[in-house]
């Protein structure tokens, strides 16, 4: 099975040795619980969600039958506006669905230094996507348990160390395990 991880330099692993980043951690995870999966890295470091959108096609080259699409953190980073964010976000999720593809949207928060409104705003562009996808795997927070831990993070407190990367597929394990049982019952698996 071949399970797409489209995202930024949190998937990609940004300054982690190989093999220690979060899309080879994933796949060892499903595979030690009897998964045969194989995980497609899409991140790119330093990517928004209107560069995932426009390099979405690449990614399905690979013909996955799954998707996680964990983005978002670049454009909270960047202060970028909140509309565009939400109309690349749904156009992403609207060529996977016409694929027929499962996804797993994994949320973010964008830093509290650009204020409450655009936190809210930000957040709510996740939620709102969920909402009117009620058959989409919802994850609302990507660095969950992660993000703002001094023993969890790199050096520069964004990106996850090791550790923060273990602790990101405990959180995300369940979820991608639900989100692999519907490829088997959607059209395209």
């Amino acid at each position: 099975m071949r399970l797409l991880a489209l995202g930024d330099s949190l998937t990609a692993g940004y300054g982690l040795p190989r093999g220690e980043g979060f899309v080879p951690r994933l796949e060892a995870a499903l595979n030690a619980r009897g998964r045969q999966v194989r995980v497609l890295d899409g991140g790119v470091s330093g990517d928004t969600m209107a560069g995932g959108a426009a390099r979405l096609d690449w990614a399905l080259a690979d013909r996955p039958q799954a998707a996680i699409v964990a983005l978002g953190g670049n454009d909270g980073l960047r202060g970028l506006p909140v509309p565009r964010m939400a109309e690349a976000l749904n156009s992403i999720l609207d060529r996977l669905e016409a694929r027929n593809i499962p996804i797993l949207l994994a949320g973010m928060h964008a830093p509290p230094n650009l204020g409450a409104d655009y936190g809210r705003e930000f957040h709510a562009v996740f939620t709102e996507a969920a909402r009117r996808r009620p058959n989409m795997l919802f994850m609302p927070f990507f660095l969950e348990g992660v993000a703002g831990e001094r023993a969890l993070n790199q050096a520069d407190g964004i990106h996850p160390n090791a550790r923060g990367v273990e602790r990101m597929i405990a959180e995300i394990l369940p979820v991608t395990e639900q989100l692999l049982d519907r490829v088997a019952s959607s059209p395209a698996g």
